[in-house]
C-alpha cells in the first residue's frame, strides 16, 4: 500500500502532498497501536491528539462514518487521506493541515508569519499554547469569574482572546503569588474598553511587581492577543508559581539533597532549576539509574521519568495518602512515543499529567519538561528533613520583604542572569553593572568587566575584579562598581567595598541596591519633568498640593508620617489623580484595627497599579510605614499624575 500511496501523490504532481503523506504515514504508524494497517475510533482520537488537535468522541465518530467507505467501523490509510480531498472546507481539515505543516513545534502566525511595525517576524510555539491552556483550564476551572473564558480550546486562538479583558491574567497572577492583587479591584462585570484597560494595567503592573519582565508588553498587546507576548508573559507567571516552594527557607526537606562537604549556604546558592535537577538525580540514584544532566536530551526516552515516578509515588505509609503503584510495563516499549505515552499515563495516576505530551518528551522540549518536573516536585517531593546532622538551620531565615521587593524589581527590568537569591546572584557584579546602565551610568563592558565563564583557577578572585577600576588589583577602594557608584552615580558608599558584595554582606549590599532603585525611580520622574531634578521634598510637596487641589483633607509631612499606616493618603491621592476611581465604600476609616489598615493597604496598592503606577512595594510596607518603600509608592503615583497632566 505504501507504493500505491507514492504513486497517488505523484499523480497529483505535488511534492508538498508527498511530504504531508509521509508525515501522516509516520503519525499513523504510531497511532495504529495494534499494527493491523487500519485505524479505529480510539486510535483516530489519539492521532488528532498527537497532532495537538484533540476532538470529542462524537466528532471522531463522525469522521469515521464519513471516511469509512466499506462500513467496517475503521478506516484504512487511503480512507484517512481523503480528509484532505473530501473535507477541504472543514475546520478539522484546515486545522489538521496546519498541524502537520508545523516545523519543530513552531507555528508562524497566520499560516506564515506576522510582522510588527518594525518588520520583525514573530512565531509562537503550539506546544506551549497547548500546555498553558490545559494548565489554565485545570487551575481556574472552579473560579466563577472565569466562566466566560473557560474552558479554552488548546488548539484554537481562544487563549489569546481570553487574555483580552485581563480577568484570567489577574487570576493567574494570584495563583502564582497569592494576594498580589486585591480581588476587589478587578473589574468583572459590564466591561467597557476603559474598565478592560484598567484590568490590563492591573495585571501588567502586578506581574512586574512579582518579578516578570514586562518592559516590552503593553495593555494593547494583551487586548489584541499577540501570541508571542501572551505566551511569554504566561510562562513567566506560571514559572514563578511553580518555583515558589523550590527553596530551602520554604522547604527544609530540600536539605536532604546536601552532598558530602556541602553546607546549607552552598545549597541555598543553587537556582530552582539546579535544585530540581539535583532532586531528580537524588531519586534516580536511589533507583539505581544513571543521572541526567538536563531536562531536554537526557529525558527523551522517558526511562528516567519512569524511575522518577516510581520513586516519588506514595507508598501508603501516611494515613491521608493511599499507596499508588507505578507500572513499569511500558519501560521496555521500543517506540519512543509509545513509551512516553505509557509514562504519562503513570504520571496521570499521580495527578501530574501536565505541561507535556509524548511528543514534547521525545522532542526534549526544555521549557515544558522543566514545568512537568517542577509540578512533580510540588506534589510529591518525597524528601525527609535530615535530623541529627551538623547543619546550621539558623541560616534558613527566609527572604525578607525588602529583599524580595529588590529582587522582583531587578528581574522586572530583565537583568541577566535572573536573580533567584539576592546576595549570591549579585556576587560577581554583573547584575549590578546592568542596573547602572538602567540608571544611565555608562559601563565600560569591554575593558573593565570580566564576564563568565570565569577561569577554574582563582575563580573567586576573577569575580572580585569585576568591581575593579583599572589595574584589577584587589583593593576595596578601587573596585569598578564602587568607583562608578562614587564618581558617576554620586552614591553614598562610605564603608562599602567590592568584597562586601562578593561576600554577600546583607546590610551593605542592600544599601547599594536601595540607592540603585531610588535613582531609577527618580530618573523616571526627571524624564517626565523634562530633566527637572526630583527628591523627597519635591515628591512630598507634589503629593500635598495634588491632594489639596482635589479637595482631599489628608496630607503627609514625610515618608515617615504615621498617617500613612492607614493608607488613606494613598487612596485619596489615587482618586485625585484619576477622579472616581476609588470605591470609598471599600475603604475603612475612623479608628482602624491592624486588620483594617492591612485591608486598606491591599486596596491602595492594587488600585495604584490599576491606574497605571508600577508599584513594587507591598501592603505591609504601608501599614508599617517603611520610609524607603513608601517613597517609591508616592514617587510612582507622582509619575502617573505627571503623565496625566
Amino acid at each position: 500500500m505504501y507504493a500505491a500511496d507514492i504513486a497517488y501523490f505523484y499523480r497529483q504532481n505535488s511534492e508538498m502532498y508527498l511530504e504531508n503523506m509521509l508525515k501522516l504515514r509516520s503519525v499513523c504508524a504510531f497511532v495504529d497501536l495494534d499494527g493491523n494497517g487500519s485505524i479505529c475510533d480510539y486510535e483516530l482520537h489519539e492521532l488528532f491528539k498527537e497532532a495537538n488537535l484533540p476532538l470529542p468522541g462524537y466528532k471522531v465518530r463522525e469522521i469515521i462514518q464519513k471516511l469509512d467507505r466499506n462500513k467496517d467501523n475503521k478506516i484504512s490509510f487511503d480512507e484517512f487521506l481523503s480528509i484532505f480531498q473530501e473535507l477541504k472546507s472543514s475546520d478539522i481539515a484546515k486545522s489538521f493541515r496546519k498541524a502537520i505543516n508545523r516545523k519543530e513545534g513552531i507555528l508562524a502566525i497566520g499560516g506564515t508569519s506576522t510582522q510588527s511595525s518594525e518588520g520583525t517576524q514573530h512565531s509562537f510555539s503550539e506546544e506551549e499554547r497547548y500546555a498553558f491552556v490545559n494548565w489554565l483550564n485545570t487551575a481556574l476551572e472552579n473560579d466563577p469569574d472565569c466562566k466566560h473564558a473557560l474552558p479554552m480550546d488548546p488548539n484554537s486562538d481562544s487563549l489569546f482572546k481570553a487574555m483580552g479583558d485581563g480577568i484570567v491574567l489577574c487570576k493567574m497572577i494570584n495563583l502564582s503569588v497569592p494576594d498580589t492583587i486585591d480581588e476587589r479591584t478587578i473589574n468583572k462585570k459590564k466591561l467597557t474598553p476603559f474598565t478592560i484597560q484598567e484590568n490590563l494595567n492591573l495585571a501588567l503592573n502586578s506581574a512586574s511587581a512579582i518579578g516578570c519582565h514586562v518592559v516590552n508588553i503593553g495593555a494593547l498587546d494583551l487586548r489584541e492577543g499577540k501570541p508571542h507576548l501572551v505566551l511569554g508573559l504566561l510562562w513567566q507567571i506560571i514559572k514563578i508559581g511553580l518555583f515558589a516552594d523550590i527553596e530551602l527557607s520554604r522547604n527544609e526537606a530540600l536539605a536532604a539533597l546536601l552532598r558530602d562537604g556541602e553546607t546549607l549556604e552552598d545549597l541555598m546558592k543553587l537556582s530552582p532549576e539546579e535544585l530540581l535537577l539535583r532532586w531528580a538525580n537524588f531519586h534516580l540514584e536511589n533507583a539505581g539509574w544513571q543521572k541526567i544532566n538536563n531536562f531536554s536530551s537526557d529525558i527523551k526516552d522517558s526511562r528516567a521519568y519512569f524511575h522518577l515516578l516510581n520513586q516519588i509515588s506514595p507508598k501508603g505509609t501516611e494515613e491521608d495518602q493511599p499507596r499508588i503503584d507505578i507500572s513499569m510495563a511500558g519501560f521496555s516499549e521500543k517506540d519512543d512515543l509509545k513509551r512516553a505515552e505509557n509514562m504519562l499515563q503513570q504520571a496521570d495516576r499521580l495527578g501530574c499529567r501536565q505541561f507535556v505530551t509524548p511528543a514534547d518528551v521525545v522532542a526534549g522540549n526544555p521549557k515544558l519538561n522543566l514545568a512537568f518536573v517542577a509540578n512533580l516536585f510540588n506534589k510529591y517531593p518525597s524528601l525527609t528533613k535530615p535530623e541529627g546532622e551538623d547543619i546550621d538551620w539558623g541560616l534558613l531565615e527566609g527572604e525578607t520583604r525588602e529583599e524580595r521587593t529588590f529582587r522582583n524589581w531587578m528581574n522586572s527590568l530583565g537583568v541577566n542572569p535572573h536573580v533567584n537569591h539576592l546576595y549570591g546572584d549579585l556576587a560577581d557584579a554583573l547584575v549590578i553593572l546592568q542596573l547602572y546602565e538602567k540608571i544611565k551610568v555608562p559601563v565600560d563592558w569591554t575593558n573593565k568587566v570580566n564576564k563568565p565563564p570565569y577561569p577554574k583557577i582563582g575563580t573567586n578572585m576573577k569575580k572580585v575584579t569585576n568591581f575593579h577600576l583599572e589595574k584589577m588589583c584587589v583593593s576595596l577602594d578601587n573596585y569598578y562598581v564602587f568607583s562608578l557608584g562614587k564618581t558617576t552615580a554620586k552614591f553614598s558608599l562610605v564603608g562599602i567595598g567590592g568584597q562586601d558584595l562578593n561576600d554577600g554582606n546583607a546590610t551593605l549590599t542592600l544599601a547599594l541596591v536601595w540607592q540603585l532603585m531610588r535613582r531609577y525611580t527618580l530618573n523616571v520622574l526627571e524624564d517626565l519633568g523634562d530633566g527637572q531634578k526630583a527628591n523627597d521634598d519635591i515628591i512630598v510637596k507634589w503629593v500635598n498640593t495634588t491632594l489639596s487641589e482635589a479637595g482631599k483633607t489628608t496630607k503627609i509631612s514625610s515618608f515617615k508620617d504615621k498617617e500613612i499606616s492607614t493608607s488613606l493618603p494613598v487612596v485619596d491621592l489615587i482618586d485625585a489623580i484619576q477622579p472616581g476611581s476609588i470605591s470609598y465604600d471599600l475603604v475603612k476609616t475612623g479608628s482602624l484595627s491592624a486588620e483594617d489598615k492591612l485591608e486598606n493597604a491591599k486596596y491602595a496598592v492594587s488600585m495604584a497599579r490599576k491606574i497605571g503606577a508600577r508599584v513594587y512595594a507591598l501592603p505591609d510596607d504601608l501599614v508599617e510605614v517603611k520610609p524607603k518603600m513608601v517613597m517609591t509608592v508616592f514617587a510612582c503615583l507622582m509619575g502617573r499624575g505627571m503623565k496625566r497632566a
